[in-house]
């Protein structure tokens, strides 16, 4: 149940901001203030402006403040295109250029404060002071850092003016006065000054324009505070809930006025640096706090390790059952394994988090995220049409006539062929798109303080700063309609000799016209998901081969590609451009999702699939994994939850690597799809994020609705 100030928060919320959304008119005041300086110099002017020149909006509910409104003005059209001309020539890195999904490093600022990190800025200007580039980067740093403080200054002194507002709580005003004035001049001290400066930052990171920023291990660079302050009895378990629960609803804020769903993912639970258990009780009442908004906004993830007590992975089941599908479930033996491969320390690689959706990353030691798509089946196309897709934009190689075709090592040979040569040209791609020419005019000033050791180094987040290099993560799309594929090709070609691969390769181009026998016999073939060694074989070669061939490869700062088994909801889009495959599937359907089997095939039960999907070796998967599995909502209750949870353990310890469940019965999801109007705040898993159901495009409640229904 909400706590009353975010009750009424969630309220105010519903009222859009007057005006019109113009970051840059105040980007562009401290642009025009500083004409001379130079032009790193100006951009950090800018953002500090952006955090400090407009007005504060504290909500009536708001108990800890921070809100983007203030971006709202009522600027005149000429006003708006001369902030705009202002602005040109200061660029903003993109996703693919290692712009935001990003998890800040918070524990130092925690620790030291903004007065500390400014002494820690001048120390290092002192100790590179004959080189002026790096000398200019740290200034731009402390500019942006005096623009968080002022901006704090100002939220203290608008709470101060508000006293005595209607509407308003006195008490509270003064809480949030003392709380922000207090972190202009020192380090928190309090479990409530620590999430507010936690919360400002995130909240400017939103101002630049940062997507899916994340906030981490909330219980682990909090946990101090709230361990002092209810020793000491100055805080309560639901005291810090409430607070908690005040800041996740303000991450609708983008969604509500904006569009979309900003992912801001939040890691719980897991083991610690040295490697034991990380859960305390602050990881409960992160848990509890994004239960009870019931919102799609913080995108919670639980670190799942085999020392995680019992009573907390039974928590994540209860909050999952309420129909959130929060949080994913990640399997901490797995997902550090994964990214030791990659030469991170050992204890880094235990700290990780995740941004976005599941993306693993290194916290607070690595430039942004980024990634892409690569949709496998799409290579089998290659082979069986001449290189050519039947009516996809982009080709492949001629790996010679299909008739040649005489046995499945042949055909193997030949996909393994298109394949490695995807690969080079996906990650060709990506360097070619990743590389700016001019990445001094694409400076994070800002953000270059919450990774280590940009101050340290003097340096960029992007340009030699962070202690590892960025790296990129490859989507492996489809793997259940390809394994299901190559199944039904060995069986019904090789096998059992039922058609010839000529036969087969007409069928696909005519997408099964005439062919409805043919295809009934594909679809009767061993599928992915009912441990079946005949099948499952070939997912456990994909995992290996793709993700052997793209560790060969390195970013163009030298950092490696990781693969993923995810999509979101790419597999919709990417199916609209495929042809038919040997699967049964038609073509233009939705390819398989992520790592899941192909929705509707898994029928042993929840038990074989299982057992399927932990067949390869997903330690060589570094970026993350998507199952998505869809349960009765029955199976959360008491007495039967312990069933659920001992098939994740089976799961985890069989090498599984990451869970996520629908709890919302599919009589229900279908009367959504009919009577919208009665389910406005139904939320459900999509893929690596959640969303409210009926906001969702129809293929995409479709592909929902379709995900085999465990008992």
């Amino acid at each position: 149940m909400l706590h009353p100030n975010t009750e009424l928060l969630k309220q105010e919320l519903r009222t859009p901001p007057a005006g019109t959304y113009a970051p840059h008119i105040f980007r562009a005041e401290g642009l025009t203030a500083h004409p001379d300086a130079p032009h790193g110099i100006r951009r950090a002017y800018s953002i500090a402006s952006l955090f400090a020149a407009p007005k504060p909006h504290i909500y009536k509910g708001d108990t800890v403040v921070g809100s983007i409104r203030p971006l709202w003005t009522d600027a005149t059209p000429e006003e708006s295109q001369a902030a705009a001309e202002a602005c040109t020539g200061f660029g903003i890195r993109g996703f693919h250029h290692n712009g935001d999904h990003y998890a800040p490093d918070y524990h130092t600022i925690l620790t030291e404060g903004i007065p500390g990190m400014l002494s820690r800025i001048e120390a290092s200007m002192e100790a590179h002071k004959d080189e002026a580039d790096r000398v200019e980067f740290l200034e731009s740093g402390r500019i942006a850092l005096l623009g968080l403080r002022d901006r704090l200054a100002a939220y203290a002194k608008a709470a101060e003016a508000l006293t005595g507002a209607e509407g308003y709580h006195s008490e509270t005003l003064c809480q949030i006065k003392k709380n922000c004035k207090a972190l202009c001049d020192r380090a928190p001290v309090s479990f409530p000054e620590a999430l507010q400066l936690v919360w400002m930052i995130h909240n400017c990171f939103v101002c630049e324009g940062r997507y899916a920023m994340a906030l981490g291990r909330m219980d682990q660079f909090l946990y101090p505070f709230f361990a002092h302050d209810t020793e000491v009895g100055t805080l309560t378990e639901d005291e810090a809930t409430a607070l908690l629960e005040n800041v996740f609803m303000k991450i609708y804020e983008r969604r509500a006025y904006l569009g979309g769903d900003d992912v801001v993912n939040i890691a719980v639970g897991g083991v610690k640096p040295d490697g034991s258990d990380a859960t305390n009780r602050l990881s409960f009442c992160i848990l509890r706090a994004v239960g009870n908004i019931n919102l799609p906004g913080p995108n919670l993830s639980a670190r799942i390790a085999p020392t995680t007590p019992e009573d907390f992975l039974d928590e994540c089941l209860k909050v999952i059952g309420t129909g959130l599908g929060y949080p994913a479930l990640m399997n901490d033996e797995v997902n550090i394994a994964a990214l030791s491969r990659y030469g991170y320390a050992i204890e880094d690689a235990r700290n990780y988090s995740m941004v976005g959706c599941i993306e693993n990353f290194i916290t607070g030691m690595q430039p942004p995220w980024s990634d892409g798509r690569f949709d496998t089946p799409r290579f089998l196309e290659y082979v069986f049409n001449n290189g050519k897709g039947y009516f996809h934009p982009s080709a492949g190689l001629d790996t010679g006539p299909v008739e040649s075709i005489t046995s499945m090592d042949i055909l193997m040979e030949r996909l393994e062929t298109q394949l490695k040569a995807g690969v080079k040209e996906y990650v060709d791609g990506f360097n070619r798109v990743n590389v700016l020419p001019d990445p001094e005019n694409y400076t994070s000033p800002f953000l270059s303080l919450f990774c280590k050791d940009c101050i340290g180094r003097g340096l960029d987040i992007n340009m030699g700063g962070a202690v590892y290099p960025s790296v990129h993560g490859a989507a492996l799309m489809g793997v259940g309609t390809l394994c299901d594929s190559l199944a039904a090709i060995e069986q019904v070609v090789f096998t059992d000799r039922i058609a010839t691969i000529s036969e087969l390769a007409a069928a696909l181009k005519a997408n099964f016209e005439g062919y409805e026998p043919l295809r009934e016999t594909l679809l009767a073939a061993p599928k992915y998901g009912n441990n079946n060694d005949f099948v499952d074989k070939y997912a456990v070669w994909f995992v290996d081969f793709l993700s052997d061939e793209f560790m060969k490869y390195h970013t163009p700062d030298g950092g490696g590609y990781y693969t993923a088994m995810a999509a979101n909801v790419s597999n919709i889009y990417a199916g609209h451009v495929i042809g038919a495959t040997p699967d049964g599937r038609r073509a233009g359907e939705p390819l398989s999702d992520a790592a899941s089997p192909t929705y509707g095939r898994d029928t042993r039960g929840a038990t074989a699939t299982v057992l399927s999907v932990t067949k390869p070796d997903y330690t060589k998967v570094a970026c993350g994994t998507v199952i998505n599995q869809k349960y009765s909502p029955s199976m959360f209750e008491d007495g039967r939850r312990e069933k659920l949870r001992a098939l994740i353990r089976v799961y985890f310890a069989k090498g599984g690597q990451e869970m996520q469940i629908n709890a919302t019965s599919t009589e229900v999801l279908k009367d959504a799809m009919d009577h919208p109007e009665k389910y406005p705040e139904l939320v459900v898993r999509v893929s690596g994020f959640s969303a409210i159901y009926i906001t969702l495009a129809r293929e995409v409640q479709m592909d929902i609705l379709a995900r085999t229904q465990q008992e």
